[in-house]
């Protein structure tokens, strides 16, 4: 897998996991916690793609 590839992977990810915040924020049955760990892991996500998109460059 290239770089690019591995980095559009992740930004689709990032993106899903956007979407699904989103609809939990919406949703008052999503568990505050939950949604807690899911922007965590759009952070993890998005500080990746950073570190990658640095050093393909």
């Amino acid at each position: 897998m290239t770089v690019e590839t591995h980095i559009s992977t992740l930004q689709r990810r990032h993106d899903e996991l956007d979407e699904a915040i989103t609809a939990a924020a919406r949703d008052h049955g999503v568990d505050d916690l939950e949604i807690q760990s899911m922007k965590k892991e759009k952070l993890h996500l998005k500080d990746e793609i950073a570190r990658l998109q640095a050093t393909a460059d």
